[in-house]
């Protein structure tokens, strides 16, 4: 069976397994989720030793710190996994909830039902703990979902995957409704994106290239984001301790993730007083920092930056740095160098708070707190598929009313249109 014949397969199997998951019954899906949770604990030894395969491989193969660092499966991230599921089957079902409901002159009920979305497929690189995400959440909102995670965590993913199988047979759930593609064939990628008679939405997660492939090629819809260059803003009115603990926890609590700022910007007014106890403290642990003209000044150590620095998402322990003259500058500076991802004012102003909160364009605006917080597990949404920066339908971190879809629903006695 070539590719193409093989991702068909996996198709129709996925369409039909999508039917049953769409009727599945609350309590059937949520013991399916932590029968789930149950053989990952279970099996922690073998994700362990899977996962140490593809480490080795992705050494010898040259991956940089940032992508095995993403590989990596370590114990706390199991247990994340683990709560993770418990979490999404606490949360309430959205399938079949009926808001909206009004009566109209004409006698009739007008309302909106939430439905599935169908089927779901996936694609993403390294991160292992994605498959369990992905299945969780697209379970829980009655989809049926192939995944296609990255040749490097191919180890990984299939041994998550056996463990998602355990759960869905123990509640005589389809176990195509949740499908993980075998190949590491690229050409998989194409053939996914491009069957909409069997997949209603791509959600890629992974670097710039791949989303732009998949967003270039795709014959079905895209919820996605590009990039994550990340802004923390320092104010005039920021209280300094503050400023400094979410400027570090934002840049060095993960160098590889989405959510990490990339450029930090302080108000010209504080830059004296708060940046070089900052940039101590960052190059104490190998942080590179790259300033505008001003911060250099005041940092001899910095490296001047360019106007590439501004636009780049690092992924590694690289920061640039810019003092603005005021608010408006900043956000200005965000709404045109940021991804719209995640973006942070630390101030004591609220007035200000409220304005930055209102004015920058992203999918997810914060006050005195850290960007790392931008994700669906610190959210309360269980977990997450992807992060979206578009504009319509989901935006920010998607779970699961993001996986789902509305329909007008109309109840009435015999009414008849006059």
């Amino acid at each position: 069976m070539n590719v193409k014949q093989y991702m068909a397969e996996l198709g129709q199997q996925a369409r039909v397994a999508s039917r049953a998951i769409a009727k599945a019954d609350t309590n059937v899906k949520n013991q399916a989720l932590l029968a789930m949770a149950e053989a990952i604990d279970v099996a922690r030894a073998d994700l362990v030793a899977a996962n140490a395969k593809d480490l080795e491989q992705g050494s010898k193969n040259g991956l940089d710190d940032a992508m095995l660092d993403r590989l990596e499966l370590k114990q706390s991230q199991i247990d994340t996994m683990i709560e993770g599921l418990r979490q999404v089957a606490s949360l309430p079902d959205p399938i079949g909830a009926i808001t909206d409901m009004n009566y109209l002159p004409s006698g009739i009920q007008v309302g909106k039902m939430r439905v599935p979305l169908g089927v779901i497929g996936i694609i993403y690189e390294s991160r292992p703990n994605v498959t369990v995400e992905a299945a969780s959440l697209c379970l829980k909102s009655g989809n049926a979902t192939i995944l296609r995670g990255g040749s490097e965590a191919i180890h990984s993913n299939a041994a998550v995957a056996e463990c998602i199988k355990v759960g869905l047979q123990a509640v005589g759930l389809p176990e195509n409704a949740v499908q993980v593609v075998k190949t590491t064939d690229r050409e998989a990628v194409g053939e996914l994106i491009t069957m909409p008679e069997y997949v209603d939405v791509i959600v890629p997660r992974g670097g710039k290239g791949l989303i732009e492939r998949v967003s270039r090629d795709a014959k079905v819809t895209v919820i996605k984001h590009l990039d994550g260059i990340c802004h923390v803003y320092i104010d005039d009115d920021a209280d300094k301790t503050k400023a400094i603990n979410v400027a570090i926890n934002a840049k060095t609590h993960r160098y590889g993730t989405c959510n990490t700022m990339e450029t930090l910007l302080i108000h010209e007014a504080r830059a004296a007083e708060i940046l070089p106890e900052l940039a101590e403290r960052y190059q104490s642990i190998g942080v590179e920092l790259r300033g505008c003209e001003r911060t250099c000044a005041l940092l001899p150590s910095a490296i001047a930056a360019t106007e590439e620095d501004w636009q780049t998402e690092y992924l590694a322990p690289i920061l640039s740095i810019k003092l603005v003259g005021d608010m408006d500058e900043a956000i200005a500076h965000i709404n045109q160098y940021g991804s719209h991802h995640t973006d942070s004012i630390i101030t004591e102003n609220y007035t200000k708070s409220r304005s930055f909160l209102r004015e920058v364009d992203s999918s997810s605006v914060m006050v005195n707190a850290s960007t790392r917080f931008a994700d669906g597990f610190e959210y309360g949404l269980g977990a997450e598929i992807g992060i979206s920066t578009d504009k319509i339908h989901a935006r920010g971190p998607v779970g699961l009313d993001g996986l789902t879809s509305q329909k007008y629903v109309v109840l009435g006695d015999g009414h008849i249109r006059q």
